[in-house]
Formats: C-alpha cells, sequence, structure tokens
C-alpha cells in the first residue's frame, strides 16, 4: 500500500540552479512516496515606467520573460517524467512570484510544496524579499527549503 502522507507535491522553480535541486528533490520525492507532482514556475511582470514628466501615451508591452519561464517548466517535466515520475503537470504563470505561488497553492491543494533558497544575507532579504521566506509563513501546506549543497573549502581533500 502506498504511503499516503504526500500524496501530492508540488514544487516551484525559476530556472537557476537552486530551482533544479528544489525540483530534484521533488522528483526524488514524488518517487519514493508515488506522488503526483505539480511543477510551477512564475514569470515576474515587467515593470513599465513613464516618467511623470511625460504625457501618458500608451506604449505595448515588452515581452516578458513568460515564453523563457514555459521552457523552464516543459523541461522540467521532461526530467520527472524520465526519472520515472508518473503523474507530473507543468504550470507557468506570470504575475508576483509570491503572489501567483500562494494563490496556486489556494486553489490546488498539495500536501508539500518544495523551493529552492538562494541563501541571500539578512541584509538582501530585508531590501529584496524572500520567496522562501513568504512561503514558510504563508503557505497553507508543509514548506520543504532546498538549499544548494556547501562548496567545499580550496585546498581540502
Amino acid at each position: 500500500m502506498p504511503d499516503e502522507r504526500f500524496r501530492r507535491i508540488t514544487v516551484a522553480i525559476d530556472g537557476s540552479s537552486f530551482g533544479q535541486s528544489a525540483l530534484e528533490c521533488a522528483i526524488d520525492l514524488a518517487k519514493h512516496y508515488t506522488s503526483q507532482l505539480v511543477i510551477v514556475s512564475v514569470a515576474p511582470i515587467l515593470p513599465v515606467y513613464v516618467p511623470s514628466t511625460e504625457p501618458y501615451v500608451p506604449a505595448p508591452l515588452p515581452d516578458g520573460e513568460l515564453p523563457r519561464y514555459r521552457e523552464f517548466v516543459a523541461a522540467a517535466v521532461r526530467q520527472a517524467e524520465a526519472a520515472g515520475v508518473t503523474a507530473v503537470t507543468g504550470i507557468c504563470e506570470e504575475g508576483v512570484v509570491v503572489d501567483e505561488i500562494l494563490s496556486h497553492l489556494e486553489h490546488h491543494p498539495t500536501d508539500l510544496l518544495v523551493l529552492g533558497s538562494r541563501g541571500r544575507s539578512a541584509a538582501r532579504r530585508i531590501l529584496l524579499g524572500s520567496v522562501s521566506t513568504a512561503m514558510v509563513t504563508h503557505a497553507p501546506c508543509p514548506v520543504l527549503v532546498v538549499r544548494l549543497p556547501p562548496t567545499p573549502p580550496s585546498g581540502s581533500s
């Protein structure tokens, strides 16, 4: 009888090595628990600034990052399927990363959220915020934050 602990696992990726580590961990967990794996990526919205001294003229919006993030998701789905995950779904959204992930979790409940940690310093977290901190604080499910393995000091064997 399969373990029912993590029937549905969601992993958030962003195309970085941190997201890749989270994906690899989520794939391992999904295989171990025979879980459904949902791969989510959010392309951040590119801000458009108009100087306040200029009259407003509607301009075409930039293409944004959505096509690139869709490819991240497609590659991640292929990787999970190649690793033997039988139930895998990929979702790509566009918006504010924290808001979109929380919205996804609200509408598609999951048993575990897996995401990577960029390992920012305290000062950078204060200035830029942290997706992983926001998820640990606000996600309606358990959250696993995956860090990259430490690099060994140079000169050691």
